[in-house]
This record gives structure tokens, C-alpha cells and sequence, in this order.
């Protein structure tokens, strides 16, 4: 017994030995219950068959090491055994490797001196949502949407998927769209914190604008470059406002008052706000003025010349189409178009008939096209159908129609169209009747058909019924 324990303690000295000068173990042996492993050495007793000792020999600081006494206990060879340490092994080294490596790429001393304006271009590419969340990651990010180098990147970059700003009326009432009078019957929710609607993620977003006034209804109207323009309902104040950012203007007081109801359009002196921006209304009686953001006033105060028609009756369920320095009015009486130039502030008139069997329409525009969205109905059969204007001819063509399966849901059913925004190709149609509400999008470049999801409260279930609203390019550099 004396001699067992003496070669034990002597086989022990061995291994300690051998581990502590990290020297690789030796190769592998044919298992065997009586003989050592590269992995193992299992020792036997004489005089307790059923008793061993396993001695491992390699690291012990694996988490993924495996009880010899537990393997044993259980009856597993040690062929088993030493294929289990050779794997614990292999992923041991296959984490370790990994980690060395990751820690070279998360050098500090290797992105400091990473270009900060390949940075400021990597980051300007991604998706807007994803952009607003990584603002959280320290300080120098959040204040790189701030940085004109920033701003630039992002100029630079061809317009993205357009998103929708709507506000939401309580469901049992709703606002006509584009009349901007005050309606006794009118009952609008939510009224400062819009519905944003995101098409690339097909989701709802919710942000809340502080400065606009929560005590009378707030009406958004025209955009351009990010910014999106409101209108109180009451005609007193104009406030331009960027959804995402919350940078916030109100316009100067107009120069005189005008109840009655008004069309307002918007567009940018260059290819961002920081050139500016101007805003323009029109009234029925033909008054007008623009408003200059660079020098904060409201000028070119007016009235359409003579050479129009007067009194102005405008389509007012149609908002304003921007194509450059160019806002487009739809006309009810004479049919056709009225135009005006930014820049030039000269005004134009084209008669152009509407196709038959023709309600709700509304203008939109594709690529410096202008398009025409309504309704047509013959008989009990409704359809939205989309046209295209042809320039030779000044003759509306059509282009498209929505899904014949789509346009027989609403066979015999009063249906009522209304456009909550179009940029960049892409509108957003509100179909309703008494026993339907449903948003679509379509897109004019792809031809495309969508449905889209309903909004409801935020953490809650409530569905919202959206009242009126308008597109806006996201931004998030845009100053208003």
C-alpha cells in the first residue's frame, strides 16, 4: 500500500510539473482502462476494482470541462472521454482565437484614426430610424446630426422613401380634407402629437412637436425638405416644424387676415433648408403672399393678375404639388391647373378637362411629372385610377388602376377618397364608407399596390382614424 501511494504522489509531481511549464501533453494512446491518455490518466485500485482516480490534464479553467468522476460513475469509457476533452479543446481555442481577434478590432488607438468624413458618410447612408437610435451612444454622435460637414453628407444623397404626418380625429367625425375653416362638428384628437407613418418599415411612429400650441387644432399642409408646415384652423398663425428633430419656427403675422379657406404649398431655394425655404398661401378672392425664411418676412403680398379668372376656385380636397420652384393648384371652375413660380412669381393658368365619372381627385406628382389620383364610378363599380399628363397635348392619360380584386370590395358601397400626402412618388389614399376605413399606398414608379396597417394608440389597442395629413422627405438635419 505504501509503494501505490508513493508512485501516486510521484505520478502527481509529474503532472503539476508538466502544467506549470505549459508543455503540450503527449499524443494520444489506445484507450484503455489500465493505461494513461493524453486527456486522462486513469489510475486503478487492486483492491477496489469499481474505484478510480482521474487526474485531467489539460487547463482547468474551461467552462467547458467535464467531470471525470461523473463519466465514470455513469460507465462511459474513456474512448468517450477523450473525445469529449478533445472537443472542449477545439471550441476552447476556437473562443480564444475570436477574442484576440475581436479585441484587435476594437482597437481604440486603430479608430481614432478612423476618417471622420468616411465616418460622417457611413453613418449619413443609414436608415433613419436606425440613425435617431445610435444618437444614444455618446455625445459626439448626438451632436454630429448638428455639424454642417454632417448635413452635407446627407444633401448629397439621393431623397429617401417619403414618411406621412397625420393627425387623428376621435372616429365619429372627420375633417374635410384641405378645408381649413373652423367646423362646429369637428372633433380632432391628439391634435400636437402627430401619427408619422414610415412605408420602408410599414410602421406607425408617434413623436410629439412641445411647441406647438395645445389648445387649438394645428393642421399640417405642405412640406419641403424635411420641414413640415401647420396652419391653426383659425387662420392666425403659420408655424414650420421638423417632426423628427423638433426644431421649430412660428412665421410672423400676415399682413392682413383671411377667413376664408386658403391653399398653402412650400419649397426650398436650393437643394436643403440651410439655402431656405418659402411658403406661399392663396385665397379664393385671389390674394396671396410668400413668406422668406432667410429674411423672416412675409413679402410679395398680391393678387393674381387679371389674365386668371377671378374669383379662384380651387380644388382645396387637392393639396399643392411642388416640381422645383413650382407649386401647382388644382382647379375646380374652369377644370385645369393654376401654377406658380417662386422665383419669378409669375402665375399661370392651363385648361385641362377631368376625365368623366371622375370624384376626389387630387394632384401628385413622379419625377417632374404631374399625375392626377380619384375616383371613378359608373354605375354601382368603383375604382381609383391614376393618370399622367401629357405635355404636348395638356390631356390627362391613364396610367394605372388599382387591383380589379380590390375594386370590388367596394362595388355598391358610397366610398369617399381622400390623399394624405404625396412626394417622391409615393401617396397615401384614406378609402372610407360606412362600413369601411382603409389607408393604401401606391407607389407610381413601380406601379404597386399597399395595404397599410392600422394605427393605433401608443402601448395601446385603440385604433386611431387619421384626418388629414401630408408627406414630408425625413430628415434629420432639416432646420426650420
Amino acid at each position: 500500500m505504501e509503494e501505490e501511494l508513493a508512485m501516486l504522489r510521484q505520478l502527481i509531481g509529474q503532472l503539476q510539473e508538466l502544467l506549470h511549464n505549459s508543455s503540450p501533453p503527449p499524443p494520444p494512446s489506445p484507450p484503455s482502462s489500465s493505461s494513461s491518455s493524453s486527456s486522462f490518466v486513469v489510475l486503478h485500485n487492486p483492491q477496489h476494482q469499481n474505484r478510480c482516480c482521474c487526474l485531467p490534464l489539460f487547463d482547468d479553467t474551461s467552462s467547458s470541462d467535464v467531470s471525470c468522476d461523473t463519466l465514470m460513475a455513469a460507465g462511459k469509457r474513456p474512448r468517450y472521454l477523450l473525445e469529449t476533452v478533445k472537443r472542449s479543446r477545439k471550441q476552447k481555442n476556437q473562443v480564444k482565437s475570436r477574442t484576440e481577434a475581436g479585441d484587435g478590432i476594437m482597437d481604440q488607438e486603430l479608430w481614432l484614426e478612423f476618417p471622420q468624413d468616411l465616418f460622417e458618410s457611413v453613418l449619413s447612408r443609414l436608415p433613419v430610424a436606425t440613425l435617431f437610435q445610435f444618437r444614444s451612444v455618446c455625445r459626439k454622435w448626438n451632436a454630429l446630426i448638428d455639424s454642417d460637414s454632417f448635413s452635407k453628407s446627407c444633401t448629397d444623397l439621393p431623397q429617401t422613401i417619403p414618411w406621412f404626418y397625420t393627425i387623428t380625429s376621435g372616429g365619429a367625425t372627420c375633417i374635410k380634407m384641405g378645408a381649413t375653416e373652423p367646423n362646429k362638428n369637428l372633433k380632432i384628437s391628439n391634435v400636437n402629437s402627430g401619427q408619422v407613418y414610415d412605408p420602408s418599415s410599414k410602421k406607425w411612429r408617434h413623436p410629439v412637436i412641445p411647441a406647438l400650441p395645445k389648445k387649438s387644432i394645428v393642421l399640417p399642409m405642405a412640406s419641403a425638405g424635411g420641414l413640415v408646415c401647420f396652419l391653426d384652423i383659425g387662420h392666425r398663425n403659420f408655424y414650420v416644424s421638423n417632426p423628427l428633430t423638433k426644431s421649430f419656427r412660428e412665421l410672423p403675422a400676415r399682413s392682413f387676415k383671411v377667413w376664408s379657406r386658403v391653399a398653402v404649398g412650400m419649397s426650398l431655394n436650393g437643394n436643403s433648408t440651410s439655402d431656405g425655404y418659402k411658403v406661399l398661401w392663396v385665397g379664393c378672392e385671389g390674394e396671396y403672399e410668400v413668406y422668406d425664411s432667410l429674411r423672416n418676412v412675409w413679402t410679395k403680398r398680391g393678387t393674381i393678375p387679371s389674365n386668371i379668372k377671378l374669383p379662384v376656385l380651387l380644388n382645396f380636397k387637392s393639396q399643392p404639388v411642388a416640381i422645383n420652384s413650382t407649386l401647382y393648384f388644382m382647379l375646380t371652375d374652369p377644370e385645369g391647373i393654376l401654377s406658380y413660380d417662386m422665383v419669378s412669381g409669375r402665375w399661370r393658368q392651363y385648361i385641362i378637362p377631368c376625365p368623366p365619372h371622375l370624384s376626389d381627385h387630387t394632384l401628385a406628382e413622379c419625377g417632374e411629372r404631374l399625375m392626377l389620383v380619384g375616383l371613378v364610378s359608373k354605375n354601382a363599380a368603383t375604382c381609383v385610377c391614376v393618370w399622367e399628363l401629357q405635355k404636348m397635348t395638356l390631356l390627362w392619360k391613364e396610367v394605372d388602376r388599382m387591383p380589379n380584386v380590390w375594386c370590388l370590395e367596394f362595388y355598391g358601397k358610397h366610398v369617399r377618397m381622400n390623399c394624405l400626402g404625396n412626394k417622391g412618388c409615393l401617396m397615401l389614399l384614406s378609402l372610407r364608407s360606412r362600413q369601411m376605413n382603409r389607408l393604401i399606398t401606391y407607389n407610381a414608379v413601380t406601379r404597386e399596390w399597399a395595404k397599410v396597417p392600422g394605427c393605433t394608440v401608443p402601448r395601446g389597442r385603440k385604433r386611431l382614424w387619421i384626418a388629414c395629413g401630408t408627406a414630408f422627405q425625413p430628415s434629420p438635419t432639416a432646420r426650420a
